[in-house]
């Protein structure tokens, strides 16, 4: 059985890398970015997400085909978190309690 042998020179700067990403993302954590920080974090779980995959699973050194599955993979995650937000984003929840106020007058009959 032969398989693509990886350096261990490339895997040491791969976690290297993590190590850093994660240290940045926590320091994103602490510094206030408004709407950004969402997106900033996005970004370094990306990074990383792709480190783990092309690298630890193999995938850089893989068939065209282990490509194409883990691509359709994601487009059909994209596909349920569109439909999911989809739905609860077009939901019209209607009722807001702003206290104690609306609540009492139904609890008036019980006691």
């Amino acid at each position: 059985m032969s398989g693509h042998v990886v350096p261990v020179k490339i895997y040491v700067a791969v976690f290297v890398s993590l190590i850093f990403l994660t240290a940045l993302t926590t320091a994103v954590a602490y510094v206030d970015m408004g709407k950004f920080n969402l997106v900033a974090a996005l970004a370094i779980a990306v990074a990383k997400m792709l480190l783990v995959i092309l690298f630890f699973m193999h995938v850089k050194y893989s068939p065209t085909l282990t490509k194409v599955v883990i691509v359709a993979a994601f487009v059909w995650l994209g596909i349920m978190v569109t439909l999911t937000l989809s739905d609860e984003l077009t939901r019209n929840w209607g009722v807001k309690v702003t206290g104690w106020s609306m609540i009492l007058p139904h609890l008036r009959g019980l006691f």
